[in-house]
């Protein structure tokens, strides 16, 4: 099965994209710093990124006219700045908002499904009109915005034509949904909205991956996964970094004042934040038993969102930070992306089934 992967990033989602059998006829992504990370781990020949044909570039400058029509998968997390709690949340009036280019690449290549990843702060009320009318683009693809029209101009004639029953040409079921990571087994409280929606011709019928893990571990799930089980085997960073440990120096100048006081060790961490000193609530740092704090390095930090030991960030503290701190967890987008997988490869099956009875029919 054929994928694209836009706004790789440092390859969270594109790994467990890869992870869940999809090969990739195209990595993109804008940052250098990512790319390099991507680049560092195709060079020490590590699995599942060798052959990954990364761009560096902007998504809407590449020749999309090389990728055939009809892949089976298009994925991809749009910069979500626009919509962060931590943002200036200027949603549309940020030029950083790529959900316009993400619709423009579906429209143009039809895969069978896409994977779009971002913030929950999307789906904030302050954002309602602008997140019905993303969630329309990618249903209607097609249906363009015309020259002079602005976008709630253009989300009224969505509407219109969403309520006409009239749809016809490319089209989408799509499926959004809030979840948080911790509840899939990822040691890291994380809130992301999926946005999952396969092409309507297919006939298929997807709901979002059952819950793995709760809080108490009740009603046959598993406890939630701590920081303690996610550094379990780890030895304890020093300021000189490990020989044999990739990523795994001691950051100083961590320090805990009201409301920045970092993650325990027995609740899976808080959501690790694009930033390094700085982020507001302490995400990035752990709490000791005795009180007291200390940066997660960046190889903990890999392993909160659950990117293998063989993994290697590229870049300055800042920039591995903020690489992590913008990824998909790995095993989660493995979970998501094999459900999408399982749907296509039945929907295939389906067709080729009939084609078959079509062929006997006419023998």
């Amino acid at each position: 099965m054929r994928a694209v992967e836009l706004f790789a990033g440092a390859g969270g989602l594109a790994l467990g994209v890869s992870l869940a059998g999809f090969k990739s006829l195209a990595v993109v992504e804008w940052d250098k710093w990512a790319c390099d990370t991507i680049r560092e781990n195709q060079r020490r020949g590590y699995p599942l990124v060798t052959g990954w044909p990364l761009h560096e570039g902007d998504v809407r400058a590449f020749d999309w006219s090389s990728i055939p029509e009809d892949i089976e998968l298009l994925a991809g997390g749009p910069p979500c700045q626009p919509f962060s709690m931590g943002g200036k949340h200027r949603a549309y009036n940020d030029d950083r908002d790529m959900f316009p280019a993400t619709t423009e690449v579906i429209r143009t290549l039809r895969p069978k499904a896409f994977i779009v990843e971002n913030v929950k702060g999307l789906t904030r009320s302050t954002f309602a009109n602008y997140y019905q009318y993303i969630l329309l683009r990618l249903e209607l693809p097609e249906m363009t915005r015309k020259k002079n029209e602005d976008w709630f101009e253009h989300l009224l004639r969505l509407q219109k034509e969403k309520t006409s029953g009239r749809q016809h040409g490319l089209t989408y079921n799509v499926v959004p949904t809030v979840v948080n990571a911790a509840d899939y087994g990822i040691p890291q409280r994380r809130e992301r909205v999926f946005i999952v929606g396969f092409r309507s011709d297919l006939g298929v019928e997807w709901s979002f991956p059952e819950a793995t893990h709760s809080r108490d571990g009740k009603g046959g799930l598993k406890p939630w996964r701590t920081v303690r089980d996610a550094l379990r085997g780890l030895p304890g960073p020093s300021l000189s970094g490990s020989s044999h440990i990739h990523n795994h120096r001691l950051q100083g100048g961590a320090r805990q004042y009201p409301g920045h006081t970092g993650s325990p060790l027995d609740l899976p961490a808080k959501t690790l934040k694009a930033g390094d000193h700085g982020v507001p609530g302490g995400e990035n740092m752990l709490r000791r038993p005795d009180g007291s704090v200390r940066y997660f390095t960046v190889r903990e930090s890999a392993r909160l969102q659950t990117f293998p030991d063989g993994y290697v960030f590229h870049g300055s503290w800042t920039e591995t930070m903020r690489q992590l701190g913008n990824a998909v967890p790995v095993e989660l987008a493995h979970l998501v992306a094999s459900s999408v997988a399982e749907k296509i490869i039945r929907a295939q099956m389906k067709e080729l089934s009939a084609q078959g009875k079509h062929v006997r029919a006419t023998a």
